[in-house]
């Protein structure tokens, strides 16, 4: 069975807010260019992309090569060419059609992404907020990789909002990242 990943970019004070990074020039693209190298690595790791209607819609506007209508700094390029070839999965009730190598998924989420993982395969990754706390509800991640921006937000959407129950980890890697963030993975302890 193929492994759910869920990584997400996040404040020391739990802000999941795309735009909660550091707003200083040279932070800004120190930090920028850390996490994307580390997001294309990430993303290497499986072979399809499991995205809610919000995450999905923010990711082509930024990353959907045949429709760019500005060109993001060269050293996008590899985060930016793996993002768009990669095949994709979209939960959503409200959306009729997709496309940008996507398949929508509705109905029984459970049953759906339960299905997906059992395709052969590298493993899926997902990310945003709340498609991950509905799949953390049903126990349907695998690992859980937080990428621990050095920065207080005091704002902001924060992990796993509303959860209703605890959800036990356990360590399984660590990574530093040149621009001072941390990667921290954990498993669920089952």
């Amino acid at each position: 069975m193929r492994p759910l990943i869920y990584s997400i970019n996040v404040t020391l004070d739990g802000c999941v807010h795309h735009n909660a990074i550091p707003s200083e020039p040279a932070l800004q693209e120190a930090t920028l260019r850390a996490t994307h190298l580390h997001a294309t690595q990430t993303i290497s790791r499986v072979d399809a992309l499991l995205f809610g209607r919000v995450t999905y819609g923010m990711m082509e506007g930024a990353w959907r090569l045949a429709t760019r209508t500005s060109k993001p700094p060269e050293w996008t390029e590899p985060f930016a060419r793996t993002i768009d070839a990669m095949p994709k999965y979209v939960v959503s009730s409200t959306l009729g059609q997709v496309d940008w190598n996507a398949e929508l998924i509705s109905g029984n989420l459970e049953a759906a992404v339960t299905a997906l993982k059992q395709q052969p395969g590298k493993g899926l990754l997902t990310g945003g907020v709340q498609l991950p706390l509905a799949l953390a509800e049903l126990g349907l991640i695998d690992e859980y990789e937080f990428v621990v921006q050095p920065r207080l937000a005091g704002h902001g959407p924060t992990l796993f909002a509303g959860l209703s129950r605890y959800v036990e980890l356990k360590p399984i890697d660590r990574k530093d990242l040149t621009s001072g963030a941390i990667v921290l993975r954990y498993e669920p302890r089952r």
